[in-house]
């Protein structure tokens, strides 16, 4: 005889606390080890959070249980897709807090609310291109949620939810050009751009144009990381909104050389630095912590581009780009700018990063065109 699998649903209580209010608390049943099913409980939340029973039902807490307990079950329902983004955002979120942090607000701001009450299977390629196309954003954060979508659509293919991905066929219009050029500092521009800015934001803008780091790694570098007998430094770390990580890729991680000019600036900046147990280079020293490059960013780093009669926006990835630029310039193979940029590809190198200085481009036209002038006239024929 043919036994159905219940789906199992399992239920919410109110527990009291000793302190503060009562919190819904999740029960089901869990397989162990042996196969015997086992009673399980989990947090869901403070009746602040969730004031009724159906409230606590749709958390993400119970929509991603519900969906792994009842994975292995041939019910024939089909899940909605909030319970696919419950899962994913408890077991599959990336562990980089930046990266982390980025896809959550994604979710909240855009994917949730359109998309969570929505079955699984009833999600179309159409419908989401077209949603994208609605959307008033860059076509480059459509992309990116385009993708976060896609990879949510990958993990319910693993899961054994969903045969195909209608994601793969959705296309976004301009979602992998750039919209604005980048603007890149020429070196006198960085000299004024320097001579505009106060210390410490001074010795920062001197360490992101000679090495060319993220703002990310440069807020979180240590004393502990250089080796000034050696001239190099290790890259080895990020800081984003106060929390430290591992650098951006594997690739990231990687020791690149310091020159005496530099390291005599680190040398002076050294006196007056303030001094804190982890050896921060840039600490506050109101808090001992490495400084927000958000705040410095559009405080002090953008008023100096204007003291400096630089125009176009400048930020803290300015100096990235410009590095890259330079590099360039004095006609660095493009393994070794591969390198000094710590890009896994030569064609993030090249394609991303990849654009020559005005100045450049132009002694290098003038070349073609003396080559072309040989033995031509200038004069019309008649």
């Amino acid at each position: 005889m043919f036994t159905r699998t219940r789906y199992q649903n399992g239920s919410l209580a109110l527990k009291s606390r000793a302190k503060g209010e009562r919190i819904w608390e999740y029960r089901f049943y869990e397989p162990d080890a042996n196969g015997r099913r086992k009673r399980r409980a989990a947090m869901v939340g403070s009746v602040a959070e969730f004031p009724t029973e159906s409230a606590a039902m749709k958390s993400s807490v119970v929509q991603a249980i519900l969906l792994q307990i009842n994975a292995s079950k041939n019910t024939g329902s089909t899940p909605l897709f909030r319970q696919v983004i419950a899962r994913y955002e408890k077991e599959e979120l990336p562990e980089r807090y930046s990266t982390r942090s980025a896809y959550l607000s994604i979710i909240k701001t855009y994917i949730r609310p359109r998309w969570a009450a929505v079955l699984l299977t009833a999600i179309r390629s159409m419908e989401v291109e077209s949603w994208l196309k609605g959307l008033t954003l860059a076509s480059k954060t459509k992309s990116h949620i385009k993708g976060l979508m896609h990879t949510m659509f990958e993990c319910a293919r693993r899961w054994e939810l969903i045969e195909g991905n209608p994601i793969a066929l959705v296309r976004v219009k301009g979602g992998s050009k750039r919209q604005k050029q980048p603007h890149i500092l020429t070196p006198d521009e960085f000299r004024k751009l320097a001579a505009s800015i106060a210390e410490p934001y001074r010795t920062m803008v001197l360490v992101a144009g000679h090495l060319g780091l993220r703002a990310s790694e440069l807020m979180a570098l240590q004393w502990g990381d250089f080796d000034f007998d050696n001239g190099t430094v290790l890259i080895q770390r990020s800081i984003v909104h106060g929390r430290v990580g591992e650098v951006k890729t594997e690739y990231s991680k990687e020791v690149v050389p310091v020159d005496q000019t530099l390291q005599k600036v680190l040398a002076n900046h050294r006196l007056d630095v303030v001094p804190t147990p982890e050896g921060w280079l840039f600490a506050n020293p109101l808090t001992s912590r490495p400084y927000h490059q958000d705040q410095i960013q559009k405080t002090h780093l953008q008023r100096a581009a204007k003291l400096a009669g630089i125009n176009g926006r400048i930020g803290w990835h300015t100096f990235r780009h410009t590095f890259r630029s330079w590099l360039d310039d004095t006609g660095a193979p493009v393994t070794v700018q591969q390198e000094l940029m710590r890009h896994a590809s030569a064609l993030t190198t090249l394609n991303v990063y990849g654009r020559a200085m005005t100045d450049t481009k132009r002694h290098a036209q003038m070349l073609i065109a003396s080559k072309l002038s040989v033995g031509f006239s200038a004069s019309p024929v008649s």
